[in-house]
């Protein structure tokens, strides 16, 4: 009897433990359909406000710390994906108190988690400046650097793109990542084999250099320049695209750093990007030669000797909009520094496809560069601005000062353009449509030409009166002690005073007047 009890006892206890795991077992599966369930929807935009008013952030803030390792993934998962979604939502992570808590779990929890986790805090540091201090605040930055240690690739990837979401909002921030220790590992990362891994941390050193030369130069001490360079070769284009972004947000900042770029060996190698498939890498490669081609002649030159001109002229006249800017510039650039660099672009057909893109651009911006580069190739000498006047660019740039929808920016650009090139400009021919249309501001600039050419030129004294610009000259009304009036009597002092007469207004009608009144005597 007392056997049977026992038995009895047993199985009642056993089927007691049973019911009681039963209850563990059931709230452990509804918590995985829960974070997984709330993963799912927070995929789909439609869902996210539905979510947010249901309070799924303080419902996932406690399933950080589930003691199940699949629970606090998918919890940590949905978080990063609202918070993505919108700054709101961001800024929601950040009061809930969640940031400290990813953080410290970062150190003790799998290589899934540390993703998972990494993804939550770019998502927050996206947004903006502030919340990306936020992260900062939280001590999370030691934590990532110490994930880019880590041996899973995924898990690097992540970090990565983490501390490039901290570095691009502003030189603080970014300093804060370098500070941290980030810069060696990312260059390390680089030299990965993942494709994937090459690109996000090629990112986040382009996100470091853009903001100052210290941080730029921080990234080139870490040897990054040795290992990016050779990547332009590569046949990924993405990964091109932030080998290229990169490079150019370490040239642009002073001579040396772009020297040591060039050292890289990107030339000529960067200018067969100009011709890449890929559009975003043509015009990062386009935005490289300009950042390098600003600072010196003698890096212009370079550019120039490895045929980097002729390759921007044809990349600017297959490219529109503001691809083609970067183009644009580089010739302008190049231009300004010598005559010699300027008849290199007018020599490589530079001029007529930057005209051809200010009548067509519809962006001031772009039409504002290209007026730039244009005074800059015509500024130089006679001969400079003849090939401005061969292709018909002084009334495009006149039309750009007077249009009445142009930004101020660019009418003062066209303004200086036409300034700086009909200073040089001997051919008259070119000047007569001006003299007819131009407004006062720049007619001085077009009749004081006339007036240094005509004392010393026969032949043009003689067109310029068949032509009807001494006429035209007699009709303006310029302000007695004007530069403009002083011009005027410069022309009008090279013909005979008759002639100068009887082109002014109203001779003709003093001449009927006199008929009128003349006398016949018997």
């Amino acid at each position: 009897v007392h056997g049977d009890f026992s038995r009895c006892f047993s199985l009642s206890s056993m089927g007691s433990t049973r019911a009681v795991l039963q209850v563990f077992e059931n709230y452990q599966k509804a918590r995985v359909t829960f974070v997984q369930t709330v993963a799912e929807l927070a995929t789909r935009p439609q869902n996210v406000e539905a979510l947010q008013n249901a309070g799924v952030m303080s419902l996932l803030r406690p399933l950080l710390l589930d003691n199940v390792p699949s629970i606090q993934q998918s919890a940590a998962l949905a978080l990063g994906r609202l918070a993505n979604y919108n700054e709101e939502l961001a800024e929601a992570v950040v009061a809930g108190d969640i940031l400290p808590q990813l953080v410290n779990s970062l150190s003790e929890q799998n290589r899934f988690y540390k993703k998972a986790a990494a993804f939550v805090l770019r998502a927050v540091a996206k947004h903006s400046a502030q919340l990306a201090l936020a992260v900062v605040d939280s001590r999370a930055l030691e934590e990532l650097v110490l994930c880019l240690e880590e041996f899973d690739p995924s898990v690097k990837e992540a970090a990565s793109w983490a501390l490039g979401y901290i570095a691009r909002h502003n030189s603080e921030l970014a300093q804060a990542v370098v500070d941290a220790g980030a810069v060696p590992s990312l260059v390390q990362a680089v030299q990965e084999p993942e494709l994937s891994l090459k690109r996000i941390a090629s990112s986040a050193l382009a996100d470091i250099s853009k903001h100052t030369p210290d941080l730029a130069q921080a990234v080139v001490d870490s040897g990054a320049i040795t290992y990016l360079a050779p990547l332009i070769h590569n046949p990924d284009a993405r990964l091109k695209r932030q080998v290229l972004s990169c490079l150019s947000q370490i040239a642009k900042h002073s001579v040396d750093l772009a020297e040591l770029v060039v050292e890289g060996e990107i030339f000529p190698r960067v200018l067969r990007c100009l011709r890449d498939v890929d559009t975003v890498v043509q015009k990062n490669s386009a935005i490289l030669v300009r950042e390098i081609a600003k600072h010196t002649p003698m890096l212009a030159q370079l550019i120039s000797n490895a045929g980097g001109v002729a390759a921007t002229v044809d990349y600017v006249n297959e490219t529109v909009g503001n691809a083609r800017l970067p183009g644009i510039m580089t010739l302008g650039y190049i231009a300004a520094f010598s005559e010699a660099l300027a008849m290199a672009v007018i020599a490589d057909k530079g001029v007529p496809s930057i005209a051809a893109a200010l009548g067509t651009e519809s962006e001031d911006h772009v039409k504002a560069a290209c007026v730039w580069a244009l005074g800059s190739i015509g500024r130089h000498s006679p001969d400079h601005a003849k090939a401005l006047a061969d292709n018909n660019v002084f009334p495009k740039l006149l039309a750009a000062h007077a249009d009445d929808a142009s930004s101020d920016d660019l009418r003062n650009k066209a303004k200086r353009a036409l300034k700086i090139t009909l200073a040089k400009c001997v051919h008259l021919p070119a000047l007569d449509p001006l003299l007819h249309s131009a407004p006062p501001n720049v007619l001085k600039y077009v009749v004081a030409q006339y007036a240094k050419v005509l004392p010393h030129d026969v032949t043009a004294r003689r067109d310029f009166v068949t032509s009807g610009g001494l006429q035209r000259i007699q009709q303006i009304d310029a302000e007695p002690g004007s530069e403009l009036r002083a011009h005027i009597d410069a022309i009008n002092s090279c013909y005979p005073e008759d002639v100068v007469r009887y082109y002014s207004p109203g001779y003709s009608q003093a001449l009927l007047d006199k008929v009128e009144s003349y006398q016949i005597t018997a």
